[in-house]
């Protein structure tokens, strides 16, 4: 037969404490409420021998609040994605958070059945690297009056709280940096959408080349596309073509990484001789041979405005805030891969 989880009222009835005092120490306010420490330390050791746990859905019922919010990002095995998590976890825990963590592969079918079942389950709040079309999904969380905020990305037409970086500066100055170091035939290798984080960075190039008298090569590729064959092929095909591409700058991580082989695996050398510069900067990139200059995304400085936003939210009514927009500045780190020709 399956024993009876202990309650707040049992444990009551076998200290001789009132519910008050050990639900105060159970939520870590027992100094607070002057309760003495002797009274705490019993509470603590019973319920630690006991291994009495919260029943957290009676206590979200209770005080209407989960202490629970949800970070859905791109891809969670992704070092960039990985790192604001990180991030984001520790402070939430500070503040007697848990954090959620999913991965919607940019696909909005799989954002969507993530935000409804983490809705259905009354999580107090939710940061989101939206897909390309869950801006409707976005808008009834906001209406539902559940905290919302974006990160790295957002739809041009929906006030919503979100946190990014500028990302046409930060693109503007790594393709200059690459035209300042004496590459003429500068490619940029994209994904292929409308996302306005990888619409600015394509922005930022263009305008770039352009205004050195240069013409602009893009390449985007559709996502699923990135590490099949038809992806691999339509890089090869661009360093390979006639039209003398000397350097190549990469709007994301994952996209330099799948071309870094490509490279090797058309010649050795040739990773020597392009310029390469990519967006969001990693371990390997600093390790590689040659170091690969990168656009560097200031991450702590990301994930701690989007907890400071998110808390505020949690304070407050949603609609009793204006949307805050934060924007960033990124930092072009220089490494051999860009280095003067």
């Amino acid at each position: 037969m399956k024993q009876k989880r202990p309650s707040i009222k049992d444990i009551a009835k076998a200290l001789n404490v009132s519910i008050t005092t050990i639900s105060f120490v159970l939520n870590g306010k027992g100094e607070e409420r002057k309760i003495s420490k002797e009274v705490i330390k019993k509470i603590e050791d019973y319920v630690e021998e006991i291994n009495y746990r919260p029943n957290q859905v009676a206590q979200s019922l209770r005080t209407g609040k989960s202490k629970i919010l949800v970070f859905m990002v791109e891809d969670i095995g992704n070092r960039f994605f990985a790192k604001i998590a990180r991030i984001i976890e520790d402070i939430a825990y500070e503040k007697g958070y848990k954090v959620l963590f999913c991965s919607n592969e940019n696909n909005d079918k799989r954002s969507r059945e993530l935000i409804r079942v983490f809705h259905e389950r009354q999580v107090d709040g939710f940061l989101i690297i939206p897909s390309p079309g869950i801006k409707k999904d976005i808008e009834n969380l906001i209406k539902s009056d559940i905290p919302v905020v974006l990160a790295d990305r957002y739809f041009e037409d929906l006030d919503v709280h979100h946190v990014v970086i500028n990302n046409y500066a930060a693109a503007q100055n790594a393709t200059q940096h690459l035209i300042d170091n004496g590459y003429k035939n500068i490619a940029f290798i994209s994904i292929d959408t409308q996302q306005i984080q990888m619409k600015d960075r394509a922005r930022g190039y263009r305008d770039a080349v352009q205004q050195a008298g240069l013409s602009p090569t893009v390449l985007e590729l559709p996502f699923i596309e990135i590490h099949k064959p038809e992806g691999k092929n339509k890089i090869k095909a661009l360093l390979t073509g006639s039209n003398g591409i000397d350097s190549v700058f990469f709007s994301t991580n994952y996209l330099t990484q799948a071309s870094l082989e490509i490279i090797k695996e058309l010649d050795p050398k040739l990773i020597y001789d392009l310029g390469i510069v990519t967006f969001d900067d990693n371990e390997f990139f600093r390790i590689n041979t040659p170091s690969i200059t990168a656009v560097a995304q200031p991450l702590q400085e990301l994930g701690e405005e989007l907890m400071r936003i998110m808390f505020k939210l949690l304070k407050k009514s949603d609609k009793e805030i204006p949307a805050i927009k934060s924007v960033l500045d990124a930092e072009l780190l220089p490494r051999e891969s860009s280095k003067k020709k």
